[in-house]
């Protein structure tokens, strides 16, 4: 696969990645928590995420990227001095995908790439067909019959969009576009995406 642009700031993306030659990403819940420890660490400074959900060599994240001056706004709570640049989201993700591997492999005590490379994204360009891929990405597991219930699945964001407790994910607009937590439940009842197949990626169809 060639090398496609870089992630554009201020843009919708659904973003995939997979375990090279299909090779499991995940083995262990603690290996779920890392990955979102370090994509929280690595990501939340450069791009919104608006969904996620993790599957045993392959995940699924729905992000829009922060423009320069959200990224600054962002940056603002750091107290060290240090001179505001904004970050390449695509760099960052790059940086993500490569400290989890390190610590992987070091984990498993297996050599090498982890993840395909280049990551996979395509550009959302219409809003309406972004809050149908936020479902999209929520019933994966089901779809990959993980589970027979897309709910049931612990490690995607369904959940914490019917939770109170405190989250990074913009929760408010998300609910507030669909039309509140019922909708939201309904928006994710539906299992035809033919409508939004250009958002979707080839190696996950």
């Amino acid at each position: 696969m060639a090398n496609p642009p870089p992630l554009e700031l201020g843009r919708t993306y659904h973003i995939y990645n997979r375990g090279t030659n299909g090779e499991a990403l995940f083995r262990t819940r603690r290996n779920y928590a890392f990955f979102l420890q370090r994509y929280a660490y690595y990501i939340e400074p450069v791009a919104e995420t608006y969904a996620y959900c993790l599957m045993g060599n392959h995940f699924h994240v729905a992000i829009r990227t922060r423009e320069a001056g959200e990224q600054a706004d962002y940056d603002a709570a750091r107290s060290d001095g240090t001179l505001f640049k904004a970050l390449s989201p695509s760099r960052q993700f790059s940086s993500l995908f490569n400290a989890y591997a390190k610590a992987y492999n070091h984990e498993t005590g297996r050599t090498g790439s982890l993840f395909e490379h280049p990551f996979h994204r395509k550009v959302v360009g219409e809003e309406a067909y972004f809050w149908r891929l936020i479902a999209y990405t929520h019933r994966n597991p089901q779809h990959h019959g993980f589970v027979d219930d897309f709910r049931e699945w612990p490690y995607s964001s369904y959940s914490t969009f019917l939770a109170d407790k405190p989250t990074q994910l913009p929760r408010d607009v998300v609910l507030q576009a669909l039309g509140g937590r019922a909708a939201f439940a309904a928006a994710h009842t539906r299992t035809d995406y033919d409508d939004i197949t250009t958002l979707l990626l080839e190696a996950d169809l």
